[in-house]
């Protein structure tokens, strides 16, 4: 792992909030936390359980997410492409079912967020929104729409 810049005792032991993650969580490696919590706040209204310069810790609508600054993966390999300026999150679309896409689109753009694409009805029974955080990772948030929702909806196979 790459080095701290924080002082002081971390929010919690790694170990801790590891085992407190769900099955499935994400982690954004990111320039600048504190800028990206600001985002986050902001368009999404992200509940934010913790950031300091090296490490957030927040939940994006049911998503946890996890922000690391560039500094803490300068061992990692992605770390040459990441400080060329490589541009992050390309082929990577994060989509969250139950989000309105029309708040999230009117939050985006009063934050001068970068929208990809305006709330719209899609084929795949989503009415949603993309937005890119200030890394360029892309959100694809949104709810059902008719005939996804429905009686004929979702279904589960028993």
């Amino acid at each position: 792992m790459g080095r701290k810049l924080r002082q002081g005792d971390p929010w919690m032991p790694g170990f801790r909030y590891g085992a407190l993650l769900p099955p499935l969580s994400l982690n954004l490696i990111v320039r600048d936390v504190e800028r990206s919590v600001r985002f986050y706040r902001a368009v999404f209204d992200a509940e934010v359980h913790y950031y300091d310069v090296d490490f957030g810790a927040m939940r994006v609508g049911p998503a946890e997410v996890m922000l690391h600054a560039d500094h803490t993966h300068e061992d990692h390999p992605w770390a040459p492409d990441l400080s060329a300026g490589v541009k992050r999150g390309v082929g990577l679309q994060i989509r969250v079912l139950g989000i309105d896409p029309d708040w999230v689109e009117r939050r985006a753009r009063e934050a001068g967020a970068d929208v990809a694409a305006g709330a719209t009805n899609k084929g795949h029974g989503w009415r949603e929104v993309w937005v890119r955080d200030p890394d360029g990772y892309e959100w694809a948030v949104g709810v059902l729409i008719p005939p996804a929702k429905g009686p004929f909806g979702p279904q589960t196979s028993g």
